[in-house]
């Protein structure tokens, strides 16, 4: 075929002013606060959960799934070479109206080339005036992958790419896709506040930026010209509620409709409370201890993989998956996932780890320190007591380890300046694929500080699997890139998860998402 078009039919209009005056407020007990607003600059779980109900990219995933479905793109075409991809533009779709910014015109093809351009073009006027750094697209290789970016009318815009790259459609549907108002941007220059795109966000989602208290509650309303089905809720609310224990009283309580993912020790405590109903699902995650590439003593190949083989992940996993939902993870991917190394092991022996560090030439032992997750996730329900476990790990192969841990946004920054030895990490996929697992954290275009993992040879094995079309022969080089992924060992990998979702039984119309985000489009409370 010599394309591929998609289309998706408006929604219903907006509700009566008395049904919506009607509506109750939606709260939902988050684990973190957001880093800021604009989906550009983040890759964090809780930050993407919040910006996701304000922004939309060209593309979606279908609710519950991984198959993409129209957004603020009608259509799409996809060149026979995968280095072309053309949208049509939904018309009639407005941008918020806030306290701070009243639009004069609708979305079009302005607004998606400058969101674009901006993540691409370090000289471009915004990136001048608000210099930043784009996480996900830097660590994609997005500026060195696109050739060019064409208007070609007010509602079509076309991508042209240097290479072909089967994967890339599935960018738009990511967070950190959401389209921006060309003309807000414009705004903000002219009054020389461009940095305030982070902090008064304007997109075209259900919901619009309202108010934030910061680490405490963020607010948003319902987007009264939005161009799907109008909302059923007054309002939405982020309530930020770090400790688990926390989230689990105020379900119970009532004090919120849905929480973040539960503890496996938590569950008990809601299980039998018929008020509340317990979502489960098998997520596309997985959580590791990634090692500094090239500070000492981690940047020696032979002290990684000693740290690794001395970790005894059976014990840890009775203490913190006693559900036994959770998998101990050996690759950089779940099994789950088409080309995924079956042949790929983890490795207990405490005596080759000793050996190991002999042959590194650190006999006498060494000191490192370990980063204990200050938050809760599935893959990692307890930072400290993970920490703790294989601080006495490492204690038997004469390794001395220092627990430390920061606020979350300070751990982030932290680690990403490269001031650790060992951080622990984690992941969730979005499209179900490999790439979206591998290129973001493991290609050397991730690694713009030298901090994290770049081998050239992995480098080369994920680069051609994206070109690729034919699938076997895909997967064939992501098993391949996997070999050496194990081989040089840049992470301790440690858990896939089940993802436990609660939701007090008046909220409807909420679905699990297989990356373990929520989506509040058309959620409401009876």
């Amino acid at each position: 075929m010599m394309c591929r078009w998609l289309l998706w039919a408006l929604l219903a209009g907006p509700l009566p002013g008395a049904a919506l005056a009607a509506a109750k407020p939606l709260v939902f007990c988050a684990d973190a606060s957001p880093e800021g607003f604009d989906p550009s600059l983040w890759d964090s779980a809780s930050t993407s959960n919040v910006t996701s109900q304000m922004f939309q990219g060209l593309a979606g995933f279908r609710r519950g799934g991984t198959q993409l479905e129209p957004q603020l793109a009608t259509a799409w075409q996809v060149a026979p070479d995968a280095k072309t991809f053309t949208f049509t533009l939904r018309r009639g779709v407005k941008f918020h109206a806030t306290a701070y910014f009243t639009p004069t015109r609708e979305f079009n093809a302005e607004d998606v080339v400058f969101t674009f351009m901006r993540l691409i073009d370090p000289k471009a006027p915004y990136n001048r005036a608000f210099p930043a750094t784009f996480v996900y697209p830097q660590s994609l290789g997005l500026g060195d992958m696109i050739e060019g970016i064409d208007r070609i009318d007010a509602h079509t815009v076309r991508f042209r790419l240097k290479a072909p790259n089967v994967t890339f459609l599935s960018y738009f549907a990511m967070s950190f896709a959401g389209i921006h108002s060309a003309e807000y941007a414009d705004a903000l220059l002219a009054a020389g506040r461009a940095s305030a795109i982070n902090n008064r966000p304007v997109g075209t989602g259900p919901f619009k930026f309202k108010s934030y208290k910061k680490d405490d509650v963020v607010r948003m309303l319902p987007h009264e010209a939005y161009w799907g089905a109008a909302q059923k809720t007054s309002q939405l609310i982020f309530a930020i509620s770090r400790e688990p224990s926390v989230r689990v009283q105020k379900i119970a309580a009532g004090e919120c409709h849905v929480a973040a993912a539960l503890r496996d020790i938590d569950i008990a405590a809601l299980d039998k409370r018929s008020e509340v109903q317990i979502l489960k699902k098998q997520a596309l995650n997985i959580s590791y201890l990634a090692f500094h590439m090239a500070k000492p003593p981690t940047d020696n190949r032979l002290v990684r993989e000693a740290l690794d083989i001395a970790v005894d992940r059976d014990a840890l996993f009775k203490v913190l998956f006693p559900r036994g939902d959770a998998m101990q993870a050996v690759s950089a991917f779940p099994p789950a996932i088409a080309g995924y190394n079956r042949s790929l092991k983890n490795e207990f022996d405490p005596q080759r780890a000793k050996a190991l560090l002999a042959q590194a030439g650190l006999a006498g032992g060494l000191a490192i320190d370990l980063w204990a997750l200050p938050i809760s996730r599935p893959t990692n329900p307890n930072g400290l007591l993970m920490a703790q476990m294989i601080q006495q790990d490492w204690a038997r192969i004469g390794v001395k380890t220092t627990i430390k841990s920061y606020e979350w946004g300070e751990y982030l920054k932290r680690a990403n300046n490269g001031e650790h030895n060992v951080y622990m990490s984690g992941w969730s996929g979005d499209t179900g694929e490999a790439d979206d697992f591998l290129a973001p954290n493991l290609s050397c275009a991730a690694n713009k500080n030298g901090v994290k993992f770049c081998n050239a040879e992995f480098d080369r094995l994920i680069d051609r699997a994206r070109t690729v079309t034919d699938v076997e022969q895909r997967n064939a080089l992501y098993r391949e890139a996997q070999v050496i992924f194990k081989r040089e060992r840049p992470w301790i990998t440690m858990a896939h998860s089940a993802v436990y979702i609660p939701i007090r039984r008046d909220v409807k119309g909420f679905v699990m998402s297989p990356n373990g985000s929520v989506d509040f489009e058309g959620v409401y409370r009876e």
